[in-house]
């Protein structure tokens, strides 16, 4: 085994097994911004054996306060090339595939087919819509995360966990966005890394599972609440829980 991996493997919960197991996996990230950044440079360093970032979107300076991944150097290149090549600088023996594209109900179900989990990192109502019914239908987990401002969320649905449709059934009408609330950087980096955190846990198969929580966090307060989702929410009968508003495009 790499010595790259000889600080986590220690691990009884992750072990020589465990890290077997994490190189057989495959992650499909989707959102290569703020969030998505932290999800992958942690999974990259752990050693996931695949990553597939989707995402269509290009570099821009505005970005760089919270998406450090990036370069002024690549300022107008398609974000999941530039990633790519910074988490293959930092660690070559994981196979990154770079998919610049919207995530749609065309390529949602294929892609959640493929993984053995699925990271929700775009910030994007829609998209996370999209998501949970492609991996209810795969029966793939998913881990979504929103923030806005100094509040944020994640959450592990589907995988035999209610999914985010079950659980908020109605998209909200009006949705603010990062460019018009702000948001804090460290608060964005905190969340992705709940994510990525989350997803080593659901790869690694540790129990009690994240599926079926969803963790809460006021930056400001520096408070946290960790909630079970509905387990009466499922396709036919969904709970009407609310939610804060995130934002329509992906804006983290």
């Amino acid at each position: 085994m790499s010595d790259r991996y000889a600080r986590q493997s220690i691990l009884a919960e992750v072990g020589a097994a465990g890290q077997t197991r994490l190189a057989a996996a495959t992650a499909v990230v989707v959102g290569a911004g703020g969030l998505g950044c932290a999800v992958l440079q942690y999974l990259s360093a752990a050693g996931v054996g695949r990553l597939m970032i989707v995402d269509h979107d290009r570099v821009e300076e505005s970005n760089l306060h919270r998406q450090p991944l990036y370069r002024m150097t690549d300022l107008g290149r398609p974000k999941v090339q530039a990633a790519r090549t910074a988490l293959l600088e930092a660690n070559p023996e994981v196979r990154i595939d770079a998919l610049e594209e919207r995530l749609g109900p065309a390529n949602a179900a294929p892609l959640a087919a493929l993984a053995d989990v699925v990271i929700d990192a775009a910030d994007s109502f829609a998209v996370t819509y999209v998501l949970s019914d492609g991996c209810r239908r795969a029966n793939t987990p998913l881990v979504s995360a929103s923030v806005l401002g100094l509040s944020g969320y994640v959450g592990a649905f589907c995988g035999g966990a209610p999914s985010y449709r079950a659980v908020f059934p109605e998209m909200p009408r009006a949705a603010g966005s990062c460019a018009e609330a702000g948001v804090l950087g460290t608060a964005v980096g905190v969340m992705g890394t709940l994510q990525a955190h989350l997803a080593l846990a659901l790869l690694l198969k540790w129990q009690p599972t994240p599926l079926g929580r969803l963790i809460s966090v006021d930056f400001r307060t520096l408070h946290v609440g960790d909630f079970p989702l509905p387990a009466r929410a499922s396709p036919a009968r969904p709970s009407r829980s609310s939610r804060r508003r995130k934002s329509q495009s992906p804006t983290s």
